[in-house]
């Protein structure tokens, strides 16, 4: 095999080979689900000795951030927000880290949007500035219905509405008056007799430290299909009693933290955290306005895990809608650019990161976007090289990598 492919298949070795073979396929599809699935090579490349792309304030990255890790999800406050939305991999590191993944993934989707390289290139630039403009007043704003506009309205509009007896009967069945997730192999996969009750014995074990307990009551669960990089590993969905009838019940979401990909590549000195769980929530809560509901850090099977309500794959963006008209895509990469700054700002100030007052003066600065967008254009052909190199390989003995990388051998 190839560097690349060895690489990846170290990096992925000791996951769950089921939801593996998943990820592999997925990335397969196109280079930007490829990008999706490789965040760790995306840092092992970084020219971090290169000073033009490293002299930046340190801010709380999510670590992940492309154009596909901004979604819609329902606050603790239980209104709906569209923000940074996944923050396994988060790190604090410098600022240019996050918008280098960000940009090098505009261009590269560009080629599945159909959108002309020169109308990436225009986008990036957009970014960059609606990111500067956001900071320049330093004090971190949020994003929600009153105050999205175009592709990202469109999305907040219907959440707003949903009916949560439809969005449980897109996911779970009833039998005999109770309702059970719905095993379907899109989104859900059974799980072991044993596993399972593991899980409806943590949940219980959960709702006895809960102020409700009830509302916790498990009725269901299964082994949760959802993302691209994070397949393989351990994730379920929850039924649980929520306020009292199948119509009222709640979906959660328990997925597992390992150690962040950035970690072996970041140079400035990180927290002590208890564990991979408190890094997540806690830098989430920072990062964030708002909190999606029930987030907290737990412990199952002796493994750190992060426990909040599930979050539908499809309150994400679906770009492909913006239908040749660029303005459309204007106003989506100036929205992600005030939040990308907002949350840099947000975290400012916690555990080593840069204050407001240099996030202001970041933001002033011009000597560091053409360094910034140059690499990640020329990034942007390597991950096209390197996924073609990917699609060869998957093509000759893909089908077997899951089988020999995973946990069961």
């Amino acid at each position: 095999m190839n560097d690349i492919v060895d690489s990846i298949l170290n990096y992925n070795a000791g996951r769950e080979p089921e939801r593996l073979a998943l990820k592999y396929r997925a990335m397969r599809q196109d280079a930007f689900a490829f990008m999706r699935g490789t965040c760790h090579l995306c840092y092992q490349d970084w020219p971090a000795s290169e000073p033009s792309l490293n002299d930046a304030p340190l801010a709380w990255i999510c670590g992940d951030l492309h154009l596909e890790n901004f979604g819609c999800y329902k606050g603790d406050n239980r209104l709906v927000y569209f923000d940074l939305n996944d923050f396994d991999e988060a790190v604090l590191a410098p600022a240019t880290w996050e918008l280098g993944r960000w940009l090098t993934s505009i261009i590269v989707a560009a080629k599945s949007l159909q959108l002309a390289k020169d109308d990436a290139t225009q986008l990036c630039q957009l970014g960059l500035d609606s990111y500067t403009a956001a900071l320049k007043p330093g004090k971190a704003r949020w994003l929600e219905r009153e105050t999205a506009k175009g592709m990202i309205r469109d999305l907040l509009d219907p959440l707003r509405l949903r009916n949560r007896t439809t969005f449980l009967n897109s996911r779970t069945k009833l039998r005999k008056g109770q309702r059970c997730i719905k095993v379907d192999g899109k989104r859900a996969l059974a799980l072991e007799p044993q596993e399972k009750a593991d899980i409806m014995a943590f949940v219980q074990a959960y709702a006895r430290q809960q102020p409700n307990p009830d509302f916790y009551r498990p009725l269901d669960a299964a082994r949760r299909i959802a993302g691209t990089g994070s397949l393989g590993i351990a994730r379920y969905v929850i039924l649980v009693e929520g306020r009292g009838s199948p119509d009222c019940n709640y979906l959660l979401d328990l997925k597992q933290a390992i150690p962040s990909a950035l970690a072996p590549y970041v140079r400035n000195k990180q927290p002590e955290w208890q564990d991979e769980a408190e890094r997540v929530a806690t830098v989430q809560h920072w990062a964030q306005a708002i909190a999606p509901a029930f987030l907290s850090a737990v412990t199952f099977r002796d493994k750190p895990f992060l426990f909040k309500g599930l979050q539908p794959t499809q309150d994400r963006l679906a770009l492909e809608l913006w239908n040749g008209k660029l303005k459309r895509l204007e106003r989506v990469i100036h929205s992600m650019g005030e939040l990308v700054a907002w949350s840099h700002l947000r975290g400012g100030g916690r555990a080593r990161s840069a204050i407001a007052d240099e996030w202001i003066v970041f933001g002033d600065r011009r000597d560091w976007q053409a360094h910034l967008l140059a690499y990640a254009t020329n990034y942007a052909s390597k991950i096209e090289s390197d996924w073609e190199k990917y699609c060869r390989q998957y093509d000759r003995s893909g089908k077997t990598w899951s089988e020999t990388t995973g946990r069961n051998k």
